[in-house]
């Protein structure tokens, strides 16, 4: 029952990061280096320090937690996230949506779970290592399914729309750069691993399990925030977009806070549901290490289900919806497969 109650905390907090790009549309008047600025900040900096907080000993400030473990290790990784994140959008220009994403996630999926098992000595062709190495080429199949559903998607589109939508198509490069993506993108499973001290500190001090992994999270996305904040700062100087953070009107400034906050909290809310749910996973050992090909497993499957709900795949041929459909059942056999084993 726990380990059911744990994978609905982390379906529920990955319903909400899939569902985090809604908010965004309804921003207005501001560039993209602006609402991703500002989200960030909500995303990355605000709702993790209130997590943090819940996860901080009583009479301990974050500071002094932090100084349990070598912090800046979770800091690091962060900032390497952040590197993914920013390459994940070129590896969907230069190979186009189903294959940059299929490879990106694919990558962070496989590297995300499996290196720090094998960092921790765990022999993946026996015993539970082999049904973790089992369940990641699952995740993989699945992803890659979705992929193939999108280049079947494609072919119902003209030259015309084609050339939109991949119009700076380079395979190697994009092959390359999607790679990148997805070992950066993993590298906040890194910064989770790395911050295992603080997050025992926290516990060792009578902090709920439920949160005491929070802090960690927060340094973590702290470094995400610096990688992605320079770069949208040298996007503002380049494009000269700094004016927009003040040159709309009230009305819609506040639209555009209120809308950036939404965003940013769905967003957190997935590793915010991953450490709550992991803490009901400890019983299985082989679930617990897989809890990151999980979340992004859910990532996809509810991103493309919210794809359906907003008709982007209208006027796609049978076959195409019917390879997703395969794709998304192969994802979510995927999340309970080391259970059933």
């Amino acid at each position: 029952m726990e380990i059911l109650i744990g994978l609905l905390i982390i379906a529920i907090g990955s319903l909400g990061q899939s569902s985090s790009y809604v908010p965004i549309k309804k921003v207005r008047n501001w560039s993209w280096e602006c609402f991703w600025l500002v989200q960030g900040i909500f995303a990355w900096i605000i709702f993790p320090l209130i997590g943090a907080y819940m996860g901080k000993p009583h009479g301990m400030g974050l500071f002094e937690l932090f100084s349990y473990g070598k912090f800046y290790m979770p800091l690091i990784f962060g900032i390497l996230w952040g590197v993914g994140g920013l390459t994940f959008g070129l590896s969907m220009r230069y190979l186009g949506v189903a294959l940059g994403q299929s490879i990106a996630l694919g990558t962070c999926s496989a590297f995300g779970t499996l290196l720090p098992a094998l960092f921790a000595g765990t022999n993946i062709f026996r015993g539970d290592g082999l049904i973790l190495l089992l369940g990641v080429c699952i995740t993989i199949a699945g992803i890659s399914i979705i992929g193939y559903a999108g280049s079947l998607r494609s072919k119902n589109m003209t030259e015309e729309q084609k050339r939109e939508a991949i119009k700076d198509y380079a395979l190697t490069k994009g092959l390359l750069v999607a790679l990148l993506a997805g070992v950066m993108s993993s590298c906040f499973a890194f910064g989770l691993e790395a911050g295992a001290d603080i997050k025992q500190a926290a516990l060792f001090a009578d902090v709920d399990p439920l949160f005491a992994g929070l802090p960690v999270i927060l340094l973590v996305t702290f470094g995400g925030f610096l990688t992605n904040a320079a770069y949208c700062l040298m996007q503002n100087y380049k494009n000269r977009t700094f004016a927009q953070y003040c040159n709309v009107s009230g009305k819609d400034f506040i639209n555009n806070i209120l809308f950036c906050a939404l965003a940013g909290l769905l967003w957190y809310s997935q590793f915010f549901g991953l450490e709550v749910g992991k803490s009901f996973l400890t019983g299985s050992p082989v679930l617990l290490a897989f809890s990151w090909c999980i979340l992004m497993s859910l990532n996809i499957l509810f991103s493309n289900v919210w794809g359906i709900v907003l008709k982007e795949w209208k006027n796609s041929s049978r076959k195409s919806i019917i390879v997703l459909i395969l794709g998304l059942l192969v994802l979510l056999f995927s999340v309970f497969f080391p259970s059933l084993v």
